[in-house]
């Protein structure tokens, strides 16, 4: 079974943005910016080829971290870190501050349709 010492949910807000730091700066080790790159190059900027190559790469990016906090080296540990972090994003903005940045790692900027909402009166037929 688990040991005692595995409560990943007692996580302070100060514990949190220490993991996140070490998170981040784990995706800037030499080793994982390559793997990154080369799952990025894989992806070629389409979303669905990020979630086959980026994303499983960055989840065994973080998991290598976390694991060290008590949650567990799958999934299921990575999804509960980012639920613990997303529970004090709200509360503290240096934590969603951090969250932003290790978001933006590994998922690509988003950006509006060019068909957008109209700024005043617009285009629009009569």
């Amino acid at each position: 079974m688990a040991s005692a010492s595995a409560q990943p949910a007692a996580l302070s807000a100060e514990q949190a943005k220490v993991v996140l730091a070490e998170v981040i700066q784990a995706f800037s080790a030499p080793e994982n910016a390559v793997r990154m790159d080369e799952a990025r190059d894989n992806a070629c900027n389409d979303m669905g080829k990020m979630l086959q190559f980026v994303l499983p790469v960055a989840t065994q990016i973080q998991q290598e971290v976390i694991k060290a906090y008590g949650f567990s080296c799958d999934g299921e540990g990575v999804l509960k870190f980012a639920r613990l972090v997303k529970s004090y994003e709200a509360q503290d903005p240096e934590i969603a501050s951090l969250s932003g940045k290790l978001k933006a790692l590994f998922l690509p900027p988003m950006t509006l349709p060019p068909h957008g909402p109209a700024s005043g009166s617009g285009v629009a037929a009569s």
